[in-house]
């Protein structure tokens, strides 16, 4: 995120924080950026007028003044296209479907036009396939070792594929195949796409010099580079999977 959508950030968990306040440390991890980071931001904001105390040593952290007033929630693209992809993997005849659909209208009507054009195009490279089963019956199970660490490692993998496509950046994954089999390579993601329970990185492999399904759970290692690249059309990947549409069609919203 940007430093604007970092700012609003802050101000928002501060908000919810409420008189207990939170560290620079815990807003550090949550965000993904440096301490340092956030004592220059919370300067920022409390020059820009808004109330926050903050107090130093053991303990010590920041506190919204609970007078201040904070302006509506802002959604960035990214958050976004988050929420339909949350409601488009939502299984046929969930409860509450059409409030959450609603839910969603509001999300992407409350986004500035620049931003909503960003995020439709975002969205269009996001499929999903409605009818496919919730889960693969050969996915290896998350039993035994380090749990949390491939869980904290996974979770480092999906960012760093996020912001790729968001931002049209190369990426270099290690990647392994259905042998065992690790490669090194730089691919340029096109989309990706949830089908028969799994998901896909679609992407331009520069080592294959052509398009290629990657599966995410394969993926061992995924670095942002600052190369960037001309996104390719959605087309150069073919149909998509029988059943799997867009997160997000502004036509049919």
């Amino acid at each position: 995120m940007n430093r604007t959508e970092r700012l609003y950030a802050i101000a928002e968990e501060l908000r919810r924080a409420g008189r207990t306040g939170t560290t620079g440390p815990r807003l550090a991890a949550a965000l993904e950026v440096s301490e340092r980071t956030i004592k220059r931001d919370v300067a920022a904001l409390q020059q820009a007028g808004l109330t926050i105390w903050a107090q130093a040593g053991p303990g010590g952290g920041y506190v919204l003044d609970p007078s201040a007033s904070l302006p509506p929630v802002n959604f960035t693209p990214g958050q976004a296209v988050a929420v339909a992809v949350a409601l488009a993997t939502l299984p046929p005849g969930s409860p509450f479907a059409v409030d959450a659909l609603a839910a969603r209208g509001k999300v992407w009507d409350a986004l500035a036009a620049g931003d909503r054009e960003w995020a439709e195009a975002l969205a269009a490279r996001v499929w999903v396939r409605h009818d496919a089963p919730d889960a693969s019956p050969d996915a290896p199970a998350a039993t035994g070792g380090d749990v949390v660490g491939r869980a904290r490692s996974h979770l480092g993998v999906l960012r760093a594929v996020e912001q790729a496509l968001a931002g049209s950046r190369v990426l270099a994954i290690r990647y392994r195949d259905g042998r065992g089999a690790t490669s090194s390579r730089r691919v340029e993601p096109v989309l990706l796409a949830h089908t028969d329970g799994r998901w896909y990185l679609v992407a331009w492999c520069r080592s294959r010099e052509a398009i290629r399904w990657f599966r995410l759970e394969r993926v061992e290692r995924a670095d942002l580079t600052a190369e960037t690249y001309a996104p390719r059309p959605v087309a150069d990947v073919g149909e998509p999977p029988v059943g799997a549409t867009a997160v997000y069609d502004p036509d049919t919203a």
